[in-house]
């Protein structure tokens, strides 16, 4: 089935979870900070996968001090006020622009590309570094169906942090809903990435434990820490540096052994935003990827599972070199566990049999994390 309709105004042209112990579920889920307003009726229908989506669904240009003044931040928590403040205090000057663009699920190719793809693995989490003359870098949201839909809010897990270091992007947000453009990143059972290009990262968070936070200030840690537990943790980048994210929501919340169904949805969601990433890109740069254990925090997925799925969508989409980012010691494990998940997957043949010999594994969901 093809698309509904297209969009075109101003700049715009839109072509059950299990708990870890010790955290206490929420009687429901949380609504986002900002709801949003009834999709304006131009916008796109999102009715089933594409082979190979080159434009987008919808595509929008900010001018970057436009937008954070036109459509500033709505936080409501004290601990993300306090990092704004530091982020962006009185008088700041945002500069350049900033791209936001959604994709429609697109279907893989049935066979490997040839050439080959360079998988780094990296010890912490994410840096934004500069990247490399004639290579574009772009950075994993692991994100809600609501794209950056918690920014407001106590809890400061992955979508969130980022968010924090790069303010904007809950101008983004704010901008979406008051265009009355979409903030889905998941509609109909699909994925409808959103990426981002050009966004400031102005302060960077330490979230790792110390000897002043023991803790670590990560997911629900952030809410029960004091001001100057907070403000000792943040650093001001007194010139910004330049990021663009892929806002990707996983599948959440399965059970027992993942189905080819399951696995098949986590490959399209990757390979979708992966591809959009690859497009956005232009042909003549190389793209590098950085992600993690998408999706295996709260969403309790199966971190060899999601390594592996990851590797096989970057190859399909024509990343360059995909960076996993595994945190701790244990992370390593569980990366060089995906890694060879995926090496040993694809000698069974082209993508159908890939997918079915993890099937045939019988990896297991995890449960969620509580953040």
């Amino acid at each position: 089935m093809g698309i509904a309709s297209s969009l075109k105004m101003l700049a715009v042209v839109v072509a059950g979870c299990g708990v870890v112990a010790g955290e206490l579920p929420a009687a429901a889920p949380p609504a986002p900070d900002t709801a949003p307003a009834a999709t304006a009726a131009a916008n796109e229908l999102v009715v089933g996968a594409v082979q190979d989506a080159k434009e987008p669904l919808m595509r929008v240009t900010f001018e970057a001090g436009a937008l954070a003044k036109e459509y500033p931040a709505k936080i409501r928590d004290a601990n993300k006020k306090l990092v704004y403040e530091i982020a962006c205090p009185a008088g700041t000057v945002h500069e350049g622009s900033v791209t936001v663009s959604r994709w429609k699920a697109a279907r893989w190719p049935a066979e490997w590309p040839a050439g080959g793809m360079k998988v780094s693995g990296v010890a912490g989490f994410f840096t934004y570094d500069a990247s490399a003359k004639g290579v574009v870098a772009w950075h994993v949201n692991f994100a809600d169906p609501e794209v950056f839909g918690f920014y407001g809010g106590p809890l400061l897990a992955q979508d969130e942090l980022q968010v924090a270091e790069h303010p904007l992007l809950a101008s983004v947000r704010e901008a979406l809903l008051g265009k009355k453009l979409s903030t889905l990143t998941v509609e109909a059972g699909l994925s409808t990435p959103i990426l981002v290009m050009g966004v400031q990262r102005r302060v960077k968070v330490a979230t790792e434990p110390s000897v002043a936070r023991p803790e670590g200030l990560y997911g629900n840690r952030f809410k029960r820490a004091d001001e100057k537990t907070v403000r000792d943790a943040v650093t001001r980048i007194e010139r910004p540096t330049i990021s663009n994210i892929v806002a990707l929501a996983a599948p959440t919340c399965g059970r027992g052994a993942y189905t080819i169904d399951e696995l098949q949805l986590i490959l399209e969601t990757a390979y979708t935003g992966f591809r959009a990433a690859k497009a956005e890109s232009g042909d003549k740069l190389q793209v590098e990827m950085h992600t993690g254990f998408w999706g295996c925090g709260a969403f309790g997925g199966n971190r060899t599972v999601m390594v592996a799925l990851q590797l096989a969508a970057a190859r399909l989409a024509g990343i360059d070199e995909i960076v996993i980012h595994w945190g701790d010691k244990a992370g390593e494990m569980d990366f060089q566990s995906g890694l060879e998940a995926y090496e040993e997957a694809t000698k069974a043949g082209n993508v159908s049999a890939f997918l079915k010999a993890l099937e045939k594994k019988a990896y297991r969901w995890g449960v969620s994390d509580g953040n």
